[in-house]
């Protein structure tokens, strides 16, 4: 997998706040009043359930904010599958340190590695056939960027990263603009030369006078199997199409079956379970 990392610039700010909410006004009381200042540690990141992990460099980052003496040995990197008892990386250095950091990366390293888990069973489910499995806008506020990352390290792609880099015509655009025909015209009247126009549609009948605007893409919002098929039939490649609404990973490969070019689900970012890690102390 060619997965690129985020630049530290994007994630530090997102893991010192996430620090700084949890050290609060006074610090670590339970470590500090517990644990000798020059005692050293070893831990190690464990896998609790088999799964995909992401977001190594935030709970990297969480660590060495805190000390910068803390070393990371990773031995499975983002993207990489893991199976229950496997070590994902090995934590050691002053243990006060580790034992501040450990909930902030902990925190950070499940729920991407939940999301890449999430995605990776859908991709699975859809392998063999054309169908790229993408993510939406519902995303935590202020972690878009790492849950799209997260997505991307379980094998998927994303759809836009925000309101400003597509446009996106929905039902509530069109109801207010007065139609389909005004909605896309205005769009393609304001958009700039690089900038893709995708329609949301419920029906085929609306399908069928959305492809008489030559929109670049299609969003096919929740419609059946054989509604998808159709519009597959219907669209006949003069747009990008995308199956929107409900899909699971049980009923993805139906839904890739019928030729769709994606299937965007949001529930990878706004509901995926998290993958069990835990940070487990070695003896010396």
């Amino acid at each position: 997998m060619n997965l690129s990392p985020l630049p530290a610039i994007m994630l530090e700010p997102l893991v010192r706040a996430a620090l700084l909410e949890d050290l609060g006004r006074a610090g670590d009381l339970t470590s500090d009043a517990i644990v000798p200042k020059d005692r050293r540690a070893t831990t190690v990141l464990t896998a609790r359930q088999a799964g995909t992990v992401a977001g190594l460099d935030l709970a990297t980052l969480a660590f060495r904010l805190i000390d910068q003496n803390v070393d990371i040995e990773v031995h499975r990197a983002d993207g990489s599958e893991v199976a229950p008892g496997d070590i994902i990386a090995e934590v050691s250095g002053p243990a006060r340190a580790i034992l501040t950091a450990e909930r902030t990366a902990l925190n950070f390293l499940c729920h991407l590695s939940g999301i890449a888990t999430a995605t990776a069973s859908v991709v699975s489910a859809v392998r063999g056939h054309k169908a790229k499995v993408v993510c939406t806008r519902k995303t935590t506020p202020g972690l878009r960027a790492v849950e799209k990352y997260a997505v991307r390290a379980g094998g998927g792609s994303n759809h836009r990263f925000g309101l400003d880099d597509a446009i996106l015509i929905k039902d509530n655009h069109i109801a207010i603009a007065g139609g389909i025909r005004p909605a896309i015209e205005r769009a393609r009247s304001s958009a700039g030369h690089l900038v893709k126009i995708e329609v949301e549609v419920d029906t085929l009948a609306q399908l069928e006078e959305v492809l008489a605007l030559a929109p670049d893409a299609v969003l096919l919002d929740n419609m059946s199997v054989d509604e998808l098929r159709q519009a597959v039939v219907l669209v006949a490649g003069r747009a990008t199409t995308e199956a929107s609404g409900r899909i699971t990973a049980a009923i993805a490969p139906a839904v890739a079956a019928t030729g769709i070019d994606l299937i965007s689900i949001g529930w990878l970012t706004h509901s995926a379970p998290v993958l069990d890690i835990g940070l487990d102390y070695r003896e010396p």
